[in-house]
């Protein structure tokens, strides 16, 4: 009798195999690379809107993040990687690096909006004042980033993040493509390389609307897979955008 082989169920990123041949780029243990392995992902593989209906698409998604989306539509595609860099740097305890600009350039630091402060919109600038007792749980956290997703957007990340080459993509840089009305934005969670020095990469959005953040699928192959490959001379396509040459960018 021939016996049953069991598919052991891949619940981490970490555990999403590499392409033959290729091995996890080596990171220290501190690296957002690190901390991005450790993410859990979903059983069900759905991708849900911010209302709780499945999203109409279920076709882009190799795996989905146990991460919330929030009940409300912010945290669409900019909102994401922002949300990816900002948990890494909270349960990090690197709350002090934490902040954003608003399209309008004003600057929203968390460890201000822990202590108590809060802003409002005057005149096209933030107004902040404190008025809540300092709080720096991780609810008040999620606040926090609601408050960055309601005026930060893909316009005001091109200010703070600079292109690289990609001989140098490490987890946590970022595809970024800035536009009228919309551009568009997406995460690097891991990178592998071969003994060639070779790399290949995998990438997480949101989307419009808000929507659970989810591993991307390969389009450009016919094989289930969420590695890509890249010449940064030519368009990166992934399945719902197609990001122009040198569109790769570090945080500053």
């Amino acid at each position: 009798m021939q016996e049953t082989v069991t598919e052991v169920p891949i619940t981490s990123i970490g555990e999403i195999p590499p392409p033959e041949g290729f091995e996890r780029l080596s990171v220290d243990s501190n690296h957002i690379g690190n901390y991005f392995r450790q993410l859990s992902l979903k059983s069900d593989n759905i991708v849900y809107l911010f209302n709780g209906q499945e999203k109409g698409n279920q076709h882009a998604q190799y795996r989905v993040l146990d991460i919330d989306v929030g009940t409300r539509n912010l945290q669409q595609c900019a909102d994401a990687v922002m949300r990816l860099r900002a948990d890494y740097l909270y349960h990090s305890g690197r709350h002090d690096e934490i902040g954003f600009h608003f399209t309008n350039g004003d600057y929203a630091a968390w460890s201000k909006y822990a202590y108590g402060y809060r802003g409002r919109i005057v005149n096209n600038h933030v107004q902040w004042n404190r008025i809540a007792k300092p709080d720096s749980s991780y609810s008040t956290f999620r606040k926090y980033l609601n408050l960055v997703y309601s005026y930060a957007g893909t316009a005001s990340m091109d200010k703070e993040v600079e292109p690289i080459p990609f001989s140098d993509i490490q987890p946590g840089d970022v595809f970024h493509q800035t536009g009228r009305p919309y551009g568009h934005a997406v995460t690097v969670m891991d990178v592998v390389v071969d003994s060639n020095g070779d790399r290949q990469f995998m990438l997480a959005q949101s989307y419009m609307p808000a929507q659970s953040i989810h591993i991307l699928q390969n389009p450009n192959t016919n094989q289930n897979s969420c590695w890509y490959s890249w010449d940064e001379t030519k368009e990166l396509i992934t399945p719902e955008w197609i990001f122009p040459a040198r569109s790769l960018k570090r945080w500053k």
